[in-house]
């Protein structure tokens, strides 16, 4: 017995310094040397009027403190009518715009719910809409929108995306100018 539990012993206290402290150290020591430009650009944000583009929707109103889904199955009555609401609504704003046009992320929510970025899709296909309301041109709108896509990290990893955020705060200096 006491040959076996003095090394289980002592295996629990390496790892416990490795673990809670050489490994949470490094983690901080990385983090300390990633950008962190604004830290709201990294949490979805309601927009609804028809002069900005719009987000993903979230199943938490956009609420950092309560990041969630809705925890509804693609089956749910109650689920599929809220996104037949959010199809109906786009609809109405976006009226050259079919229903089977429209991408997926533009009427359900994200698993967080403060997604921040949508695709370049869900981007180009509010165009119209927003050149109509701000009174610009599409092609203007478009250039703008093709500045601020954001590859994949490495070039590699994930989809090319929008951040919302960004792009409206961008859409509104062109604006003033």
């Amino acid at each position: 017995m006491k040959k076996n539990i003095f090394p289980a012993i002592r295996i629990t206290l390496v790892s416990l310094v490795f673990f809670c402290a050489l490994y949470t150290l490094s983690i901080l020591g990385i983090s300390k040397l990633a950008p962190n430009d604004q830290p709201y650009e990294n949490i979805g944000q309601s927009f609804t009027s028809d002069k900005y583009f719009w987000p993903r929707p979230s199943a938490v109103e956009y609420n950092a403190a309560g990041s969630g889904g809705s925890n509804k199955g693609p089956s749910n009555p109650e689920y599929l009518a809220v996104v037949q609401a959010r199809i109906d609504s786009f609809l109405v704003h976006n009226p050259d715009v079919t229903k089977d046009q429209i991408p997926s992320e533009l009427v359900t929510a994200s698993g967080s719910g403060l997604d921040p970025n949508i695709s370049v899709a869900a981007a180009k296909i509010q165009i119209k809409r927003i050149a109509k309301a701000r009174q610009i041109s599409e092609e203007k709108i478009l250039n703008l929108l093709e500045e601020s896509i954001e590859e994949p990290v490495l070039n590699l990893f994930g989809p090319e995306k929008i951040n919302v955020l960004k792009l409206n705060q961008a859409l509104d200096n062109i604006s003033i100018q």
